[in-house]
């Protein structure tokens, strides 16, 4: 089996190898692929090494030639980042000039950022369609991961989404319990990175009232979140903090280094510690750049494609009537069994106050992809006018002007 990383010359890769070398997936040949071939010369052989020391005897590959990386392949990971990290950090700055937070993958900001990557995939896509072994899956690990999964699925592509956001409660929670992650399951559920816990299963019985009986205060603290929002008993992603903490994320990204400049400083540091060339594992440093436990969720995700066992992953998927409240083309990020089919398994539903909001952003999402896919001013105000974070006419048409100067080189179109 060929497996093709597209973006293989990130360096979030050397993460990925470690699931590839240490899970039993029958795996014959790793092609990274990736326009940056100095890039890929570096990572190519870090990751050769590191799945050599887990004993994998797959063949590692590297091109820049899309074509001959996806030929074959019966699995294809998307992890794209289309503009670098410079793009990531105008992004972030663009929309603190009209008092909106500043984030790549929420409000203004995420809309820039699906709006280069989405016509940029669903190019790959095509060529994984032409090219790739017959039934073949793309795994999108690309942010904005909903919308992105979306664009795929409207074109008629096989493909699923994946977040580590759940991997990281599951750890997380499986620690608070005393119990290995595999025995915890969650209802987690909502949009990508719009997302609840609203159900901890372990042994089939729910234990999340007891685990916020026992350790509200410091969940909130982990999620930055006062533990009023808790009172409902289910648990927001961090990423909920830029909507119920809007404010004072501003005034904080306002005087503080942004993620994407730290995350530039890391991967600086990466590059020269991935050059040397006895490494063979991935470093400490890698934990800081973000995607923690990625390979973890990746490969297994990747296992239950492939033999369809019916375990359960956190992915996004089509709404299909799950959520009654959504259209049926809506993508949603849910706790789903996957087998011959991709069921969602949530037991415990979102409470009216998340249902509204999980709306709301499902029909900026709908209106984000047209623009991606159509283009246009008008379309980029449209979405920006019904995201919640914006929801103003004067905003949505500053942030829309800002969002289009800043990154006109990514929008043919304009």
């Amino acid at each position: 089996m060929k497996i093709a990383v597209v973006g293989g010359g990130s360096t979030y890769t050397p993460e990925l190898a470690e699931g590839f070398g240490t899970n039993a997936l029958d795996i014959d040949e790793v092609v990274l692929v990736d326009p940056a071939a100095d890039k890929l010369e570096v990572i190519g052989p870090l990751v050769q090494r590191i799945m050599r020391r887990h004993g994998s005897a797959a063949r590692v590959a590297w091109t820049s030639d899309l074509d001959r990386g996806v030929e074959g392949a019966s699995l294809v990971l998307f992890q794209l980042r289309v503009g670098g990290q410079s793009a990531r950090i105008a992004d972030e700055a663009f929309p603190l000039e009209c008092g909106c937070v500043g984030q790549e993958t929420t409000g203004a900001g995420g809309l820039a950022k699906a709006l280069r990557t989405i016509p940029v995939a669903l190019a790959i896509a095509e060529r994984v369609r032409e090219l790739a072994a017959p039934g073949a899956w793309i795994v999108d690990f690309t942010n904005p991961v909903g919308m992105v999964t979306r664009a795929l699925l409207d074109e008629g592509h096989r493909a699923i989404g994946l977040c580590n956001v759940a991997i990281g409660f599951q750890r997380r929670f499986a620690g608070l319990l005393g119990r290995e992650p595999g025995e915890v399951v969650l209802d987690h559920v909502g949009l990508n990175h719009l997302t609840w816990e609203t159900g901890v299963r372990l042994d089939g019985r729910d234990v999340l009232p007891d685990l916020l009986a026992k350790h509200r205060t410091e969940i909130a603290e982990e999620v930055d979140l006062p533990e009023a929002v808790f009172a409902d008993g289910l648990v927001p992603s961090y990423y909920l903090h830029y909507f119920y903490a809007h404010d004072q994320e501003v005034e904080r990204m306002r005087t503080a280094p942004s993620r994407g400049q730290e995350v530039a400083r890391i991967e600086a540091e990466l590059w020269d510690v991935y050059k040397d060339d006895t490494l063979d594992r991935k470093p400490d440093l890698l934990s800081q750049r973000g995607g923690a436990y990625y390979s973890e969720a990746a490969v297994a995700l990747m296992r239950s494609l492939l033999t369809q066992d019916g375990a359960v992953h956190a992915v996004n998927v089509r709404n299909r009537g799950f959520l009654p409240y959504l259209p049926d083309e809506a993508v949603i990020e849910v706790s789903a069994t996957v087998g011959p089919e991709i069921t969602p398994a949530v037991q415990i539903p979102l409470g009216t106050r998340q249902r509204g909001l999980v709306a709301a952003v499902s029909a900026y999402e709908e209106l984000g992809v047209e623009a991606a896919v159509r283009g246009g001013e008008r379309r980029v105000y449209e979405a920006l006018l019904a995201h919640p974070l914006v929801g103003q006419h004067d905003l949505a048409e500053g942030l829309t002007r800002r969002l289009i100067a800043t990154g006109r080189d990514h929008l043919p179109w304009a």
